[in-house]
């Protein structure tokens, strides 16, 4: 699967009730899609996998899958506390037709970095999809080191890396280290631009959810070799990104979905909603992007 373009870790909607909103999950996917996106990661972080049931995950895939196969890359988020669990969501995103997997490091367990190493190895060897790692230590605990990366770089299954450290010079460590049949894969939306400069094309964005044909415009920009055009997208998006990076990126990226006309609901607990301050802060940014560019 080539992992160029952007990439949506789409929200999940629920309703009133708390209730996933597989409605407004299909109008989210058609409006990525006739933005020009690349690909759907469903189930996610930003997809608040985690407060999920069984039921209601396969819901969401099946859901994803309906709307976008056939039109645009479906990669599933397989994130699960234990090896074998995540090996079990693999199984499961096979079954549905997805075509690759997000996959982290254990979170709790705090493994060292060659139980990391040991975890892809035998999800990769239980899959028949392809693997783009998931690097998020501030998520996880846990960070998917250089060296490890360049040994899991080697095994067919394992495709690429999303880099979302926070880490430039990590990244670009990884960029120039050339490693062959795998991409990094920018995970850190407001370092996007520096990601596209280094001669990256895949983005895995939170902020799609808001902003997809800006962000597969600012990728077509950096093919065409047009760095004020990636410049501008990027200093446009970026309040708002900066915005949902400072904290409670969940419940923003779902308020943004307001944007395209879709009412993503409320985020589950843990999570609290934005106070009503905060969202008014917010949704004021959103609307300056948008009086920006009429």
């Amino acid at each position: 699967m080539q992992t160029q373009g952007v990439f949506v870790p789409i929200v999940t909607p629920f309703d009133a009730d708390n209730r996933v909103n597989l409605a407004a999950l299909e109008q989210l996917v058609e409006r990525c899609i006739e933005q020009g996106v690349a690909g759907i990661v469903a189930c996610g972080t930003t997809g608040e996998y985690y407060a999920l049931n069984d039921d209601e995950r396969e819901q969401v895939l099946r859901c994803v899958a309906r709307v976008g196969k056939g039109r645009i890359a479906l990669v599933a988020g397989a994130n699960a506390l234990s090896t074998q669990g995540a090996i079990e969501r693999a199984q499961q995103a096979a079954a549905l037709g997805y075509q690759a997997l997000m996959l982290s490091a254990p979170a709790y367990s705090l493994p060292n970095q060659a139980e990391v190493v040991a975890h892809f190895r035998t999800v990769a060897q239980a899959s028949a999809l392809p693997i783009i790692l998931y690097n998020f230590p501030a998520r996880i605990g846990v960070e998917i080191g250089f060296d490890a990366v360049v040994e899991l770089s080697k095994l067919p299954k394992i495709i690429g890396i999303k880099e979302s450290s926070g880490n430039f010079s990590r990244a670009l460590a990884l960029i120039k280290a050339g490693l062959p049949d795998f991409d990094v894969i920018c995970g850190c939306d407001d370092q996007a631009a520096d990601f596209l400069f280094w001669g990256v094309r895949g983005w895995i964005s939170g902020g799609a959810n808001l902003f997809p044909g800006e962000q597969a415009a600012m990728i077509r920009a950096a093919d065409a070799g047009d760095w004020d055009r990636v410049k501008s997208l990027m200093s446009a998006m970026l309040p708002v990104i900066q915005a949902m990076e400072s904290g409670d990126y969940n419940q923003k990226a779902k308020l943004g979905c307001r944007r395209h006309g879709i009412d993503a609901g409320p985020v589950r607990q843990p999570l609290l909603p934005l106070g009503a301050a905060d969202a008014q802060a917010f949704n004021a940014l959103v609307e300056q992007f948008d009086q920006s560019k009429r």
